[in-house]
């Protein structure tokens, strides 16, 4: 496969991993911040997901609609939904002999869904959740397409990489804003709301009800679940143990022989995680301990565009 083609999936698939998170917590953050009393701040939302402090920024933080309207529509916004999804369109545009038609039509749905001014209605005026639901059900449309279309070869294992490793990003960066808010507001540690909100923005809500069924709303818990568990499928562990299985295929389906370098970042990284635990992340300290995972993960991209889409 030419490294232009993998490049083009790899990115594709991060660009709509990335799109997913996003929504996701735009509206479990949405929702929260008509039910709350007190003031309400997108401050980490637009931290994680924008990465931007100036002074149009901080403007947005205490309104809702505003945030939504940046963080989904404004094409100056690089991590706008409307600029990711057109990146996401624009790769599979160039590869389209590579996938299958079917994910060529859903990917284009969704990015004329993105600029349908309905939409910018619905966030302005009317309803935003409406708008969101509207989004993740099309990036919902979009996996289950690579599900039963996609061939099972060296292309889709590119996807898959770029998908876990986007998704292990997002939830590192997750639990380091959240955790970190807990230094300045530590009445936060024992705010049930907060851990809710946070596993209903991964998706792991239910799954902790059933996990942890006696023991209530925990930091500890939390923490356990966003890393260490591997049947959650937004977990770090199961994330990392998923970009290992696919790049294991590409192992033995590459021409490149000197791929000893990303097979032992993912393979320190993994090892790493599945012997962690819960107190030996706090002996280390937590932000340590998750911007060290992040920086390992960057590295990991780094290596990958070195040896498999030549890039410097």
């Amino acid at each position: 496969m030419l490294s232009r083609v993998a490049s083009s999936l790899y990115w594709m698939s991060r660009y709509i991993e990335r799109s997913d998170g996003i929504l996701r917590m735009l509206k479990i953050n949405y929702a929260s911040s008509q039910d709350t009393v007190q003031e309400f701040t997108w401050e980490p939302i637009i931290r994680i997901y924008a990465g931007s402090q100036d002074d149009e920024t901080k403007v947005l933080q205490n309104d809702s609609r505003a945030v939504l309207k940046y963080m989904v529509l404004d094409r100056d916004n690089p991590n706008s939904i409307i600029s990711i999804i057109t990146l996401a369109r624009e790769n599979a545009r160039g590869v389209q002999e590579h996938i299958t038609k079917d994910l060529w039509q859903c990917l284009n749905e969704y990015y004329h869904a993105v600029r349908d001014p309905q939409l910018k209605f619905l966030i302005e005026k009317y309803d935003p959740i409406t708008a969101l639901d509207t989004l993740i059900k099309q990036g919902t449309l979009y996996y289950g397409t690579v599900e039963i279309s996609m061939a099972r070869g060296e292309g889709r294992s590119f996807m898959n990489i770029g998908h876990f490793l986007e998704r292990s990003i997002q939830s590192v960066d997750i639990l380091d804003t959240k955790f970190g808010s807990i230094d300045d507001n530590p009445d936060l540690l024992t705010d049930t709301a907060y851990w809710k909100h946070l596993l209903l923005s991964l998706g792991g809500y239910t799954m902790y009800l059933r996990t942890y069924r006696s023991k209530g709303f925990e930091a500890e818990n939390v923490l356990e679940q966003v890393v260490l568990n591997n049947d959650f499928p937004r977990s770090v562990l199961y994330s990392v143990n998923h970009i290992q299985r696919y790049f294991e295929r590409l192992k033995s389906e590459s021409s490149i022989e000197d791929f000893r370098e990303l097979s032992f970042l993912i393979g320190r990284l993994q090892s790493n995680i599945k012997y962690s635990s819960v107190k030996t992340i706090h002996q280390e300290g937590l932000h340590e301990y998750l911007t060290n995972v992040r920086n390992e993960l960057f590295k990991i991209g780094d290596v990958l565009n070195k040896h498999y889409f030549a890039f410097s």
